[in-house]
């Protein structure tokens, strides 16, 4: 099973051109949405070229989306250029929410031990002493089930005692906090109480995006028949590794870059068949991942679709388990987002036209863990198939990508890389 708790921090003070044709909204909505998730790796990967990475562009992006209700000038250009599209254009939003919608539903409970279960949440706090543009609460309640938290408990420890916050939360899907909202709200929660202690007085505005992602395999990988073997890893030595194991039919395809550079895409799927991990391994093992990552586009991930067939294969990946605590600061300049984080250049008048806002830092924390466990009902077969000696084998034992999207809309929900299964530091 994949756990995928993901926080998507934007503290702020301190996205392409418009999409017109109708007929082909959806499409470009979809092109560009995948182009910036696939930029924003890329931007990240650069910074930590020999380590574990994983990202949410999803979550990254739903962020973006609410500050850019506020941007104006030259910052909204750039928000409308990196991103690819503007929130605040009806047609895109009502389909941005559509999109929302289908990723959220017929998720089961986080609670429940089979299928998948999806939940996202923007929180948007702001200072008492902040005095908000007029209609901008109202834009926020219309992007993505936003309302207004009243409960306004939260206060910055580094702060005076009166410069507390008004937390603005958009709920993924129905918007209350009942059921399995209650574990949503617990962890924004969380996540937005120690941003909130780490704010200095300057910090008037945080933007906070999470996601969180529980998914049981369609077809488990047993336990019995994960052992220890060898992984590679970049500097050439070898290390082992916990390796599931499983032989089943799956989808699977080889593909060239632009340089010739052969690679495999595995998709395993989550029960409930809405979201899939697609794992991404070069052929040679003495190409480096990085050599991949270079020349990796949304235009190569979306013609993978066409290119996978299903057969019967023995599949070795192993588990692995990250966490990743990253500052976008230097990311998101990278796709062309950097007024927003200039003193002098930010233009945040259409949330306050009185304070002078600007982001300070645009922090990212995510979490993602890969095991065994997923439905019983391929078990038995599991079994019988692992002695097939004539299957074709996918074997991750060496750095490799992986890609965990939303099936029907091509959401990019999660994006990384395992370098080192067995290491697990921020």
């Amino acid at each position: 099973m994949c756990r995928l708790p993901a926080s998507a921090i934007l503290a702020v003070l301190c996205l392409a051109s418009p999409l017109h044709s109708s007929s082909s909204l959806q499409v470009g909505l979809r092109y560009r949405q995948g182009s910036f998730a696939v930029a924003l790796y890329r931007a990240v990967a650069d910074a930590r070229p020999d380590a574990n990475l994983v990202v949410s562009p999803f979550g990254v992006a739903a962020a973006l989306g609410l500050l850019q209700l506020g941007a104006r000038g030259n910052t909204r250009v750039q928000l409308e250029a990196g991103l690819g599209y503007d929130v605040n254009d009806a047609q895109v939003r009502e389909l941005l929410l559509l999109q929302w919608h289908a990723e959220m539903s017929n998720s089961s409970s986080p609670m429940a031990p089979q299928g998948a279960w999806l939940r996202q949440t923007c929180i948007l706090l702001v200072q008492r002493s902040i005095k908000l543009a007029a209609g901008f609460a109202q834009n926020v309640e219309a992007w993505a089930d936003v309302s207004l938290m009243r409960d306004n408990h939260l206060q910055n420890n580094n702060t005076r005692k009166d410069e507390t916050w008004f937390p603005l939360q958009a709920g993924s899907s129905s918007g209350d906090l009942s059921g399995s909202g209650e574990v949503q709200h617990a962890e924004a929660s969380s996540s937005l109480s120690s941003t909130s202690s780490s704010l200095s007085s300057s910090q008037q505005m945080t933007v906070l995006s999470t996601v969180a992602f529980r998914g049981a395999w369609q077809k488990q990988f047993h336990a019995v028949n994960t052992h220890n073997l060898h992984f590679l890893l970049l500097d050439g030595t070898t290390i082992k590794v916990p390796m599931m194991h499983q032989a089943t039919e799956v989808r699977f395809g080889q593909f060239l870059t632009l340089s010739n550079q052969r690679y495999s895409v595995l998709d395993l799927p989550y029960s409930g068949l809405s979201l899939s991990l697609q794992v991404v391994l070069p052929l040679d093992r003495k190409s480096p991942l990085s050599s991949l990552e270079a020349q990796l586009s949304f235009h190569q991930v979306a013609s993978w679709e066409a290119g996978l067939r299903r057969t019967k294969m023995d599949v070795f990946l192993p588990r692995f388990k990250m966490h990743n605590k990253l500052n976008l600061r230097s990311a998101l300049p990278a796709v062309g987002i950097r007024d927003a984080f200039n003193p002098t250049d930010a233009d945040f008048s259409g949330i306050s036209a009185e304070d002078s806002l600007y982001v300070s830092d645009a922090f990212h924390d995510v979490t993602i863990e890969v095991t065994e466990e997923g439905t019983k009902a391929a078990a038995a077969t599991a079994m019988v198939l692992l002695k097939r000696s004539r299957s074709p084998v996918f074997k991750a034992d060496r750095p490799f990508l992986f890609l965990l999207r939303h099936i029907k809309t091509g959401s990019i929900l999660f994006m990384g890389r395992v370098m080192n299964p067995a290491d697990q530091s921020l």
